[in-house]
Parts: structure tokens; C-alpha cells; sequence
């Protein structure tokens, strides 16, 4: 490498203008990750892995200007869930869910919708599509108890057609959910419960409106409350640090198989 070379390396600073070819790990433990030309502690990289939303164990994340969108958009995902996984789990005998509407609107389906797009922006691809995606979701679920919306009317005199095409809508955001979940089996354990949690609330909600069945209802919910808590983590995993908070997010990393990690 020349010198002129060398000095323009050191300057770049943005993720897009640098793109290593090459990741190793090293030291008697492993304890160094070597991204490029880059040497980095393997703790550094991974204390805040779940919070950056961003299933590849050894990418740096993104360099930018500013704050990590993602842990916004987990910390919506999170309370939003948490709540309706409440609900469906017949907490203080809540019996309409319509307290979600506003949430799912103003937190949930705003806040992940326009932080799916930064991540897009910033180049983080799959943050991006998760966001993005969730956000719509929590869009499409709201409009179903908007009267505006007429959907719920449009099936009042045929109600088990309109209980299963929310089954329907259900099972495509399972679908897509685990496509998702088969990106993070890498990860850690934490970020993994995150989509592990929401296959099997969209999974068993979906079954629920199929049958019917309340107390299938209920373990949906319960399931929603342990996705909507690993999102809440994932979020403070993206925002404490040693300089905000006595304690911090210790990634528990799941383990890789094969030779090429």
C-alpha cells in the first residue's frame, strides 16, 4: 500500500466508502475481531448487536452523523406488543382492544415505518425491511378497528369470514416473519427470541381466529408479551452505555456452526 493510499484509507469514515473485504478473529481467546484493517474487541462489537437491529455478528455498524434509529423503532415495537399481548392474554378483563388503535398508529406503525427507512438509508438492509415491514403491519392492523375503514363492517353479517381473514393476514405475517427469524439464527439469544416470540404470536393469534379457541388466544398473547420484551431490550442494548447507565446489555452470542462464520 503507498503512502497516498494509506492516508486516504484513514480518512474515510462513512460505512459506504468503506467496505472490508476480509473478517478473522485472533488473540488466545478470540477475543479481537479484524474487520479489513480494522481490530476491534469482540465485546464492543456485540453489546450493542441486537440493539442495531442488524443480524450479521461481525459488521461494524453503519457510520453516520446520527442517533441509532433502531432502538426507537424496537422500543415501539415494544410497548406496542407488550400491551396488545395483554389483551390477548384477557389482562383486568380487557375485552376490545381498540386502546391499542392509537398506539399502533402514533408509536408502533409511525415510529418503525420511518425508522425502517433511515436504516435504510444508512445502508441497513435488514433493520430496514424488518421497520419497514412492522410498521405496515401495525398500519393494516389498526385500520381494522377503524370504522372509517369499513372493513370490519363489510363482514357483520358473515362474522366467522371476517375472523378468518384476519387468520389469513395472520399466517402471511408468520410467513414473513419467519424468513426473518432464519436471518438471526446466528445472532444472539435475546435478538433470535425477538422473532422467535413474534412467529409464534402471529402463529397462534392466526389459529385462534381460525377456532376460535380463547384459550389459544391467551397463549398468543403470551408470546406477543415475550417478543414485546426482548424488543424492549434489544432497545437498551442500542442506547445504554458506560457513559449513560450503571448497567449495560451483556449479548449472550448464540453458537455458529461450520467452518465458514
Amino acid at each position: 500500500m503507498t503512502s497516498t493510499e494509506s492516508i486516504e484509507l484513514k480518512g474515510r469514515t462513512s460505512h459506504e466508502s468503506y467496505q472490508p473485504n476480509k473478517v478473522s478473529v485472533c488473540g488466545d481467546g478470540d477475543e479481537f475481531i479484524i474487520i479489513g484493517d480494522k481490530k476491534f474487541y469482540r465485546h464492543e462489537l456485540m453489546t450493542a448487536f441486537g440493539g442495531t437491529l442488524n443480524p450479521d455478528r461481525y459488521a461494524a455498524y453503519p457510520v453516520h452523523e446520527f442517533g441509532n434509529a433502531a432502538a426507537l423503532g424496537l422500543a415501539a415495537f415494544g410497548l406496542t406488543t407488550f400491551v396488545l399481548g395483554l389483551y390477548y392474554t384477557g389482562a383486568m378483563g380487557i375485552e376490545i382492544p381498540n386502546v391499542v388503535v392509537g398506539l399502533a398508529l402514533f408509536y408502533a406503525g409511525t415510529m418503525d415505518f420511518l425508522t425502517g427507512i433511515w436504516e435504510l438509508v444508512i445502508g441497513n438492509t435488514f433493520a430496514g425491511t424488518v421497520l419497514t415491514s412492522y410498521g405496515s403491519f401495525w398500519f393494516a392492523f389498526a385500520t381494522l378497528y377503524i370504522e372509517a375503514f369499513g372493513i370490519a363492517a363489510a363482514y357483520k353479517d358473515e362474522p366467522e369470514q371476517f375472523a378468518n381473514g384476519v387468520g389469513l393476514f395472520l399466517i402471511g405475517w408468520f410467513i414473513f416473519t419467519m424468513l426473518m427469524t432464519l436471518m438471526a439464527v446466528k445472532s444472539t439469544v435475546m435478538f433470535l427470541s425477538l422473532f422467535v416470540g413474534l412467529d409464534f404470536t402471529f402463529l397462534l393469534l392466526a389459529i385462534a381466529n381460525f377456532t376460535g379457541n380463547t384459550a389459544v388466544t391467551k397463549a398468543g398473547g403470551v408470546f406477543a408479551i415475550i417478543a414485546a420484551v426482548s424488543g424492549w431490550w434489544c432497545a437498551f442494548a442500542g442506547t445504554a452505555n458506560k457513559h449513560n447507565s450503571y448497567f449495560t446489555a451483556n449479548p449472550i452470542t448464540l453458537p455458529v456452526f461450520g467452518k465458514n462464520n
